[in-house]
């Protein structure tokens, strides 16, 4: 499955200079993660952001975003945003930097034990 490559380059650019991110093919795609928690990723040409359930409604009432449904049903606390609602640097910057803020919030990844 084939994701917006141009799109991925434009996230690099808004958070180069972050420390702690990382990527990973994922969901077909590409996510973004900070310290091992995901924000963002891309699938298709849609911006999935990591918002978290007590944020969901209020992100899916921007115009463009919508309800995560890649299993077929809504995945709440996650939210795809159509490419129109990227259209500018400052537009992509502020869904990145919501999923971002987010994930600074999780608490630590647990080790996993081999």
């Amino acid at each position: 499955m084939a994701y917006d490559e141009k799109l991925e380059v434009r996230i690099r650019e808004v958070l180069k200079g972050r420390k702690g991110v990382s990527s990973k093919k994922m969901f077909g795609g590409v996510c973004f993660l900070c310290d091992e928690k995901m924000f963002v990723g891309i699938v298709k040409n849609d911006l999935m952001v990591r918002v978290g359930p007590e944020n969901h409604n209020k992100a899916i009432a921007h115009k463009h975003a919508r309800s995560m449904d890649f299993t077929g049903k809504p995945m709440i606390g996650f939210i795809y945003v159509a490419p129109a609602g990227l259209k500018t640097r400052k537009d992509l910057a502020k869904w990145v930097e919501m999923g971002r803020v987010y994930a600074m919030e999780l608490p630590a990844k647990k080790k996993k034990k081999k």
